[in-house]
């Protein structure tokens, strides 16, 4: 893999019915002065509202990409990753709009990410107690599931959808394979960008659940979709087996 010759940030947010996070959201991450794409993923008419309220009079670093249907929180990323790659930026720090991630550690995973310009920077959740423990022992199945298929433990946390990417790297994977677009998304791409040699670096980050937060996860919907997902990468293991050994030892 050819080195990154630069490293041009912006910041890219999924929105998906959040109408109460938003705007804490965008000005908690107006002090970085980067470029920002929200792509708004079919949103209800109400939380379309608040996105319209939460970023007037802030054009000067904020555009705001719609699809006209939810397509999934990684068709959302794909949307604004291409529209700030024709801006000639080369790195995106994700960030979800429900208000779960600790934004002031927002320098440091830049920093990561600017040190290591090859590298996918994930954030590796310190939660408190606010966490479902529902939701905390599905995240521990998954980590077992990630160690299996990258025959590695370099991914601590591949859930958070606090992360920097490389953005030609990410293009280049949801270009050439089939990756689920919904809640999938997240682990499926670092598992990918994995294979495919790009360097972990895993940033420990607080997250919490907010009070009264809305969650779009459907425990039999998309349990099951994770699950065909670990299937799908399994069996893609087993074809690179030799390269990852190989990379293990």
């Amino acid at each position: 893999m050819s080195p990154v010759a630069e490293f041009r940030p912006c910041i890219v947010i999924p929105y998906f019915d959040h109408p109460r996070t938003i705007a804490a959201t965008l000005a908690g991450l107006r002090s970085l002065a980067l470029p920002c794409w929200v792509a708004d993923d079919g949103s209800s008419a109400e939380a379309a509202l608040a996105l319209v309220e939460a970023t007037r009079g802030q054009s000067d670093w904020v555009t705001v990409l719609r699809h006209p249907v939810n397509q999934g929180k990684g068709a959302a990323v794909l949307s604004a990753c291409r529209a700030a790659a024709t801006a000639g930026h080369t790195h995106a720090l994700q960030v979800d709009a429900d208000g779960q991630h600790a934004l002031g550690d927002a320098p440091r995973l830049l920093g990561l990410s600017r040190d290591k310009p090859r590298a996918l920077v994930l954030g590796e959740p310190r939660f408190d107690e606010s966490v479902p423990r529902s939701r905390l022992y599905g995240r521990q199945a998954t980590h077992v599931w990630v160690w299996i298929n990258t025959l590695s433990l370099s991914i601590r946390d591949s859930m958070c959808g606090f992360r920097v990417y490389p953005i030609a790297g990410l293009l280049d994977v949801a270009d050439r394979e089939r990756i689920g677009l919904r809640m999938q998304f997240d682990t499926e791409v670092a598992v990918r960008l994995y294979w495919r040699g790009t360097p972990v670096v895993n940033a420990p980050t607080r997250v919490v659940y907010p009070v009264g937060g809305v969650s779009h996860f459907n425990l039999w919907r998309d349990n099951l979709r994770i699950a065909a997902m670990h299937t799908r990468l399994f069996f893609g293991m087993l074809r690179r087996l030799p390269r990852l050994l190989g990379r293990a030892r």
